[in-house]
């Protein structure tokens, strides 16, 4: 494990919150935007022309949802090896690795001579994804409090869906002026490189926080106090150990991890079936981009307000308010045709996510040790990303047996009702200052 500074710095240097660290928590923001704007690229263009421009058969549900599923499975396995990865050769060499494996990107869609080519592109889309949004994530947990973990999500997640939402928009516009294959070229190369740089330059380490924190609560009887560590057991346990505990031994974590698994069937929806459905009912893509964008910024600019909410009344009740109002959001998209009223319904949708996405996260910090934080949240990450792959598959199955795209926003909408009653049923109150027992 590299942690020169470690060795030779107190413990007590390591301070930790958002004033403390703002010029490291600005940059990381920056990195989460970039990141954001990377995977936007690809989320409203694509699916849209897959079709005319990329030779997808006509009514071909299950080809067209495929690049979304290379993407979850590689992004859900990648968020698990760049979780346990960073806690060995630290978090900013994760994060440029993520960036390196990018470069090809902008070629492939540039050069692309079948929808096979788009699919292998996305693959390495989820291994950017992975390591980068990861290490965004786990790099401002450590150098944060836990008392402004809801706010830290809530402005990461921010920064990278208001990236999403931005580069949906800029490349509808771009790919109407210079070619769907050079507007995404242009783009990609841009973002890309200018990320590469930023990391290189101006990003720093970050785990030698987290070892702090881990030897200040081992010093301590925090740890004793409390029902969410087994201090003899889990400070330093396997990564099965923790794999484990995440996916069906710890009630509590369960049912946050099927939570993210689910939800991300509501962004597979709205990445590879929003375009399509609506361009098959004749919108340009232009207000595609708009109705696609506007999910997303609502989404990205409402955590600023979310996460900072759960840090006064906890995570349990926005994690599930989140999920029935999605549900309550896909619904609606199939009750009338004006682009007015899917603005508006995808506008309900992403504030739906707003108050599940950060709170979901801040939920597994809440509950994991500083000494495996990087690889719980990896592991969580793994399970809400995989959701992907599993929701797009299911996306693609239900589309092709009832002929309808429409079908698949019915599907989407009582998962999204069923997994928050899970939440409400299965977990509890995680917040340190607010859960039963304290």
């Amino acid at each position: 494990m590299i942690l020169p500074e470690s060795s030779t710095t107190s413990v007590a240097e390591y301070q930790r919150g958002i004033r403390h660290n703002l010029s490291q928590f600005t940059h990381q923001l920056v990195q989460v935007f970039l990141v954001g704007l990377t995977l936007g690229m690809l989320r409203t263009v694509v699916p849209a022309l897959a079709e005319s421009e990329f030779g997808v058969p006509k009514g071909s549900f299950l080809l067209l949802t495929a690049f979304v599923v290379a993407f979850g499975f590689v992004k859900g396995a990648l968020n698990f090896v760049a979780g346990r990865l960073s806690e060995r050769i630290g978090r900013k060499k994760v994060l440029l690795i993520g960036w390196i494996s990018a470069i090809p990107i902008p070629f492939m869609i540039l050069y692309a001579p079948s929808w096979n080519w788009i699919v292998a592109a996305t693959v390495l889309l989820g291994f950017n994804q992975g390591f980068t949004w990861s290490m965004t994530q786990t790099a401002k947990l450590d150098i944060t409090r836990a008392d402004q973990r809801g706010l830290t999500m809530g402005l990461n997640e921010c920064s990278g869906y208001v990236g999403v939402a931005i580069a949906g928009i800029i490349t509808s516009y771009l790919a109407a002026d210079l070619g769907p294959r050079m507007g995404l070229f242009v783009f990609g190369s841009v973002v890309i490189g200018t990320a590469l740089v930023l990391t290189a330059v101006y990003v720093q380490e970050t785990i030698a926080w987290a070892h702090a924190e881990g030897q200040r609560l081992a010093a301590s009887d925090s740890c004793t106090q409390t029902a969410r560590w087994d201090k003899s057991t889990y400070e330093q346990p396997s990564t099965w150990q923790i794999f484990t505990r995440m996916s069906w031994r710890d009630r509590r974590m369960v049912a946050i991890s099927q939570a993210g698994l689910i939800e991300k069937f509501v962004d597979a929806l709205v990445w590879v079936v929003y375009p399509a459905y609506l361009y098959g009912k004749g919108v340009s893509l232009v207000d595609i981009g708009w109705v696609v964008g506007t999910y997303g910024m609502v989404w990205g600019v409402s955590q600023l307000v979310t996460g900072r909410l759960s840090d006064h009344i906890g995570r349990h009740k926005p994690i599930v308010w989140g999920m029935w109002l999605c549900a309550a959001g896909v619904g609606m998209m199939l009750l009338r045709d004006q682009v007015w009223w899917w603005t508006f319904s995808a506008a309900i949708t992403g504030f739906g996510m707003a108050l599940l996405y950060p709170n979901l996260s801040a939920a597994i910090a809440d509950l994991a040790h500083p000494n495996w934080r990087g690889t719980a949240i990896g592991i969580y990450r793994f399970w809400r990303d995989i959701g992907y792959g599993i929701g797009a598959l299911a996306l693609g199955a239900v589309a092709h047996l009832s002929g309808h795209l429409a079908s698949g926003l019915w599907f989407v909408a009582l998962a999204m009702l069923l997994s928050g009653l899970a939440v409400w049923w299965w977990s509890e109150e995680t917040h340190p200052q607010l859960r039963p027992g304290k």
